[in-house]
């Protein structure tokens, strides 16, 4: 057993080494720079720090570099990493009504007080390689623009004068808010602790569920109210002080998804929410959130459960991909012990189905 173990700690370092050496690759290629990471590769860095749940985009950057590009990898490191954080505090709610707007996008009005902004998205690109990114062409000049400060009421809030959109939650003051980093998960969960396991919840299995909704596996018809992408200021109370501390802004997306709704004996026929809230430009997750969070509402309005996106243990247990990478490649790992307990239970199983067999054929026989 001792040489065993020293044995494959002896093939762990050399694959640590190998590793190290893959990582770093090509040697005539210069290596990558975190800063050129976090510029070019900014979207990447965006779904590691949400998915990390951690605002950091050199870290988010260090990550994907540490993991070769993996990116379910780089946000393992970085909620490893993000458990050596203290906690100093609680910031209050983020005002995403007050943020400087990059983007802003309306599906359900053309016109609408402060315009639409299309700001940086692929929706109007062709989908084709451009090789011109492939050599050093020539850089163009940086594009100077301020985000968008003017009053920009949301689709929402005019839906809500006409009383045509369910209520938007309020929490009490000072209710306790859920920190699912903090504290084990219970279901069935209140919407803030809900929230918050989709903000972290992998990108491409929240987007299977919301795909799933659409194409009718729940009972939702949704359109998109409004997509703000843009810059959010954090403000946090200290008790010494009468006033606020402004500690800086993050880069959020914000989706606010508007879904029929036909009443009930207690409520007017009206339009319903589902909300998605993401760090940094990441539309896409910031959809699928809403249209889950609409579909795990169900319950709330007395529809029936019959799809996988509107059960709540399912999806929010099956949503972290940290926890599911770890689960499925626990399996790599060895499992000696436990296979030659089941080898051996095969075996005599067998055996005795053999001489069971071998009875009935000289019974048969006589």
């Amino acid at each position: 057993m001792y040489v065993a173990v020293k044995g494959g700690e002896a093939a762990i370092r050399n694959a640590h080494s190998l590793l190290a050496d893959r990582r770093r690759g090509d040697r005539s290629v210069p290596a990558l720079r975190l800063d050129q990471i976090v510029e070019q590769l900014a979207l990447g860095v965006d779904r590691v720090m949400a998915e990390g749940s951690l605002y950091d985009r050199e870290l988010a950057a260090l990550a994907m570099k540490q993991a070769r590009g993996d990116m379910i990898e780089a946000i393992f490191l970085v909620r490893a990493y993000r458990t050596t954080l203290p906690r100093f505090g609680y910031t209050r709610p983020l005002d995403t009504a007050a943020m400087k707007v990059e983007r802003r996008v309306s599906a359900t009005y053309k016109d609408l007080p402060g315009g639409q902004l299309l700001g940086p998205t692929f929706d109007y690109t062709h989908r084709l390689l451009d090789p011109a990114l492939a050599g050093d062409a020539p850089q163009d000049e940086p594009m100077q623009r301020e985000p968008e400060t003017a009053s920009m009421p949301r689709v929402s809030d005019l839906l809500g004068e006409e009383g045509l959109i369910e209520a938007d939650g309020a929490v009490p003051a000072g209710a306790p808010v859920a920190d699912i980093t903090r504290e084990p998960l219970e279901f069935p969960l209140e919407r803030d602790a809900r929230l918050q396991a989709l903000a972290r919840g992998d990108e491409g299995f929240l987007l299977a569920l919301a795909y799933s909704t659409q194409r009718g596996y729940a009972r939702t018809h949704p359109f998109v109210g409004e997509i703000r992408i843009g810059e959010a200021e954090l403000e946090l109370d200290v008790p010494e002080l009468d006033f606020p501390v402004p500690l800086g802004s993050i880069r959020v997306t914000e989706c606010q998804m508007v879904n029929q709704f036909k009443g009930s004996s207690k409520a007017p026929p009206q339009f319903t929410r589902g909300y998605g809230l993401v760090f940094g430009q990441s539309e896409r997750k910031a959809m699928a959130m809403a249209l889950c969070d609409r579909a795990l509402r169900a319950a709330e309005f007395g529809e029936d459960i019959v799809a996988p996106a509107q059960d709540e243990e399912f999806v929010i247990s099956h949503s972290d991909n940290v926890q599911a990478t770890g689960f499925v490649e626990h399996l790599k790992l060895p499992h000696y012990v436990d296979f030659q307990a089941e080898l051996e239970l095969v075996r005599r199983m067998r055996a005795e189905f053999e001489a069971g067999q071998r009875d009935d054929l000289r019974e048969a026989a006589e």
